[in-house]
């Protein structure tokens, strides 16, 4: 597998992370916001006593980094087998092969609730799953 930055499209790779940092605003806010808070014992008080530059900031990053590794393997595909299906599928298998396993693997170790990993992975394979849609249909 060749790949190759002067094929990337960074406007999509930007747009693709701010979609996923934005359904965090809404995973963590309106869906399942107090569930999360709960499972991890955090209080508000706690939650506003982070310093949110640093954590937004960093995750979108991050977010962006994931996006751009996604655009990299979408890019090793034939460019006629790559459309929303193919990228959704793509960002699916990372989310569900890489992403929630990883979560998991880690939270055996923390000894942390099914329910919290439920929460945290469905976002990642939610997320990978939109950050390809938007890449593959935004060449």
């Amino acid at each position: 597998m060749h790949f190759d930055l002067s094929e990337i499209n960074f406007l999509a790779v930007l747009v693709a992370g701010i979609a996923a940092f934005a359904l965090g605003f809404l995973w963590y806010s309106v869906l399942f916001g107090k569930p999360w808070q709960k499972e991890l014992g955090f209080t508000d008080e706690y939650i506003q006593q982070g310093n949110m530059g640093l954590i937004f900031g960093t995750s979108f990053l991050l977010m962006v980094i994931m996006s751009l590794g996604l655009a990299l393997l979408l890019s090793g595909m034939p460019a006629d087998h790559v459309n929303w299906r193919s990228g959704l599928h793509t960002g699916l298998l990372v989310g569900v092969f890489f992403s929630a396993t990883s979560i998991g693997v880690n939270y055996l170790y923390q000894r942390r609730s099914i329910k919290l990993w439920l929460i945290d992975a469905s976002y990642q394979v939610l997320f990978l799953g939109l950050e390809g849609v938007i890449l593959a249909i935004w060449p």
